[in-house]
């Protein structure tokens, strides 16, 4: 068990209108063990020495509360965006659990990002938060085969427990949806993994399921993650240097005709996929105490 120094928890969010209607951010975790393959945050921007250790931030909830007290504005607090929240340490210390306390008492909404079904357990909160104030939860899923789903993210609870934990939050009236992001390159960009995953996220009550064609290397997430195709999927490797080369963005070949199928298949089952459509069905009450305030 570790633990970092903190100055703060709370940060202001640019353009967080434009992202899930985010307007604050916080982590209250450094670094994540879930192992996967892709993870952007490993990237050499982020700074994050030993990624796949988690630290705890020191006086988290401390900082956080007296963060909260001073933040006049009300809005919605995102939370997992540089690691996920819900790792194995929160089942002991229940640091996150601690937060969704902090942003009930003081009126914030909450928009999270997570890969566990550990979230299960802060749905008592999670309903509390949500009878007053807007709450989202994004669940990461990238293909619905468990096997390759444990190639990919190792160390993460496999795709059919995420799926149920989707439909358990649904059923207690959570706005929950996927996060079909990243979709990588010659191993889940194909029209099968889209149409079931959108298939079972209708089944499982998903609202909504935003994606990105594609996924993005950097520094130092780019070796990680060509190291782990040389392990997985051999051959692979090669591949992606000569398509992409030094390319931050890497598009999968069939981005186009892809994409279509997915809207498509949304259409189908009536789930939203475009971020304004998201952002303004789950943030009713905000909007709601707003007419309210004007009136």
């Amino acid at each position: 068990m570790e633990y970092v120094k903190a100055k703060t928890i709370l940060s202001k969010v640019k353009n967080g209108e434009e992202w899930y209607g985010v307007n604050y951010n916080m982590n209250l975790y450094r670094g994540c063990c879930h192992g996967c393959i892709y993870c952007d945050s490993r990237s050499a921007c982020y700074h994050i020495e030993n990624f796949d250790t988690i630290k705890i931030k020191e006086n988290a909830l401390i900082i956080l509360e007296r963060e909260l007290i001073k933040t006049r504005k009300k809005g919605v607090i995102g939370i997992g965006s540089m690691s996920d929240t819900y790792n194995p340490l929160e089942r002991k210390y229940q640091i996150t659990r601690g937060a969704l306390k902090l942003i009930n008492k003081y009126n914030f909404g909450v928009s999270i990002d997570t890969k566990s079904d550990l979230i299960t357990r802060d749905i008592d909160i999670l309903k509390e938060i949500n009878e007053k104030k807007d709450v989202i939860v994004k669940f990461t899923i990238t293909t619905t085969n468990d096997d390759l789903s444990k190639k990919i993210e190792p160390n993460v609870c496999g795709s059919s427990k995420r799926l149920k934990a989707i439909k358990k939050l649904s059923e207690n009236g959570i706005f929950v949806g996927i996060m079909l992001n990243p979709i990588l390159p010659f191993i889940t960009d194909t029209e099968e993994n889209i149409k079931e995953i959108v298939k079972l996220a209708h089944e499982n009550g998903a609202k909504f399921i935003h994606t990105y064609m594609g996924m993005t290397l950097r520094e130092n997430q780019k070796d990680y993650y060509l190291e782990a195709l040389d392990k997985e999927f051999k051959g692979l490797k090669q591949q992606y240097i000569k398509r992409y080369g030094t390319r931050y963005n890497c598009i999968v070949p069939n981005a186009k005709s892809l994409y279509q199928i997915f809207k498509r298949e949304c259409d189908k089952y009536g789930i939203l996929y475009e971020m304004k459509d998201i952002i303004q069905a789950y943030k009713k009450k905000q909007v709601q105490t707003e007419q309210m305030q004007l009136f």
